[in-house]
C-alpha cells in the first residue's frame, strides 16, 4: 500500500509539474519573438564615415531611427517613419540639420539579412526632399548589414556623445 500511495503522488506532482509548466512557457516565449521579429538594426562603415539603422514594423507601419555618422560632413540623427512595399522600405527621414528640422525621403532595398540605400536625385522644397523620379532609383548606395541591437544601442548611444 505504501508503494501505491508514492505512485500516485508521483503522478500527482508530475501533471501539476506539467501544468506549471505550460503557464511558464507560453509568457516566456510570448516576448522574445514579439521584441526580436519587431525591431531589426543595421549599420555599415565605410572608412571613417558610418550609418546606424533601427527599425520597427507594426503591423507594416515602419518607424525606427538612424544616425548618419561623418568624419569630414554634418553628421545627422533623427526618426524614420514610413511603409514596406514589396521589398523596398520606403521612409521619410525627420533630422536636425543646421538648427532646422529636415524630412528626407530614403528608399531601402531589402536583400536577404541586408538593405541597401536608393540612391536618385532629390528636388528639394522648404525644408522637404522627395525623390524627383522614384522610378529610376538605382539601389546601390551603402549596404546596411544586419547587426544585434543590442549591440546597435551600444554603438547608437555611445556614438552620440
Amino acid at each position: 500500500s505504501t508503494v501505491l500511495s508514492c505512485e500516485k503522488k508521483s503522478t500527482d506532482l508530475s501533471s501539476t509539474e506539467n501544468l506549471s509548466d505550460s503557464i511558464v512557457v507560453i509568457p516566456e516565449t510570448n516576448e522574445p519573438i514579439e521584441s526580436s521579429t519587431l525591431q531589426t538594426c543595421y549599420m555599415e562603415a565605410t572608412g571613417k564615415d558610418s550609418v546606424f539603422v533601427s527599425l520597427e514594423d507594426n503591423l507594416g507601419t515602419i518607424t525606427g531611427k538612424i544616425h548618419y555618422k561623418n568624419f569630414e560632413k554634418d553628421s545627422s540623427i533623427g526618426d524614420v517613419v514610413g511603409s514596406q512595399n514589396g521589398d523596398t522600405l520606403k521612409l521619410v527621414y525627420t533630422f536636425q540639420a543646421e538648427g532646422k528640422t529636415s524630412e528626407r525621403e530614403i528608399y531601402f532595398l531589402r536583400k536577404g539579412e541586408n538593405i541597401i540605400e536608393g540612391i536618385g536625385d532629390q528636388k528639394t522644397e522648404g525644408t522637404k526632399s522627395n525623390y524627383a523620379a522614384p522610378t529610376k532609383i538605382k539601389y546601390e548606395g551603402s549596404a546596411l548589414t544586419q547587426v544585434d541591437c543590442k549591440e546597435f544601442e551600444q554603438k547608437f548611444a555611445g556614438k552620440q556623445v
